[in-house]
């Protein structure tokens, strides 16, 4: 008997599969409190659960929240609230000017930042459409949100990670396992025939479509296609 195929066995759960465990406690998340104009930038952290840095911000109430970091801060700066186009400004996206590029956008009012967190992840303001804001990605998708929905002003740092090579096999080893990712992934094709329903000499040697009422150790490859072959021109 072959044992479970990836798909199977992250289905199931485990340590292999599990979400890494995060430095720092605490969600990065906005001050919502209206009293609150501008916070201190004591520390710039690194997080091993993500790729762009942290800022440690303090407000004058003695409250600290964590943030990312955008490209061009330093600690000792101070980060505004509701006000100014700065670097690292959090405000509403209706007070942002078009063409402006914008990350930790919230998808709807008091909801915390959750788009374009990774480094160099960014959208830009294209302007107002019926009473609400649309933004644009990096891929050319558009999205409109909530002109009272909180966004920072720039890029998050560390965006220029992914043109340093790896080098060895062993520097990618420990930046997954910092990450609790499978690595290194073996493809199905290089597997025995016990192993994976794709496995064997004949590479894959059967079709690659598959029922979507298969049993889970059969669901590989084209999952239920709507069609099969290459297209016609």
């Amino acid at each position: 008997m072959g044992k479970r195929i990836i798909q199977r066995a992250r289905g199931k759960g485990g340590p292999r599969y599990r979400s890494p465990g995060h430095r720092f406690v605490g969600k990065v998340s906005y001050n919502l409190s209206p009293d609150v104009k501008s916070g201190l930038i004591i520390d710039i952290v690194h997080d091993p659960g993500r790729n762009s840095p942290l800022m440690i911000i303090e407000f004058p109430d003695g409250t600290r929240r964590l943030q990312i970091a955008p490209e061009g801060v330093k600690v000792g700066d101070i980060i505004s609230y509701g006000s100014g186009l700065n670097v690292g400004s959090v405000l509403q996206v209706s007070k942002v000017g078009e063409g402006m590029r914008i990350f930790g956008v919230e998808t709807y009012p008091g909801s915390g930042p959750k788009i374009c967190r990774s480094s160099g992840s960014f959208a830009t303001v294209m302007g107002e459409v019926q009473n609400k804001i649309r933004i644009k990605f990096a891929s050319g998708k558009m999205k409109e949100i909530d002109k009272k929905c909180l966004a920072s002003i720039g890029i998050p740092a560390g965006s220029g990670r992914r043109e340093k090579p790896w080098i060895k096999a062993g520097k990618k080893h420990f930046a997954k396992k910092a990450r609790n990712k499978l690595y290194p992934n073996v493809s199905g094709v290089k597997m025995n025939p016990v192993d994976h329903p794709f496995g064997g000499k004949t590479k894959p040697g059967i079709p690659k479509s598959v029922s979507r009422h298969a049993p889970p150790g059969r669901k590989v490859g084209a999952l239920a296609p709507r069609r099969m072959g290459k297209r016609k021109r």
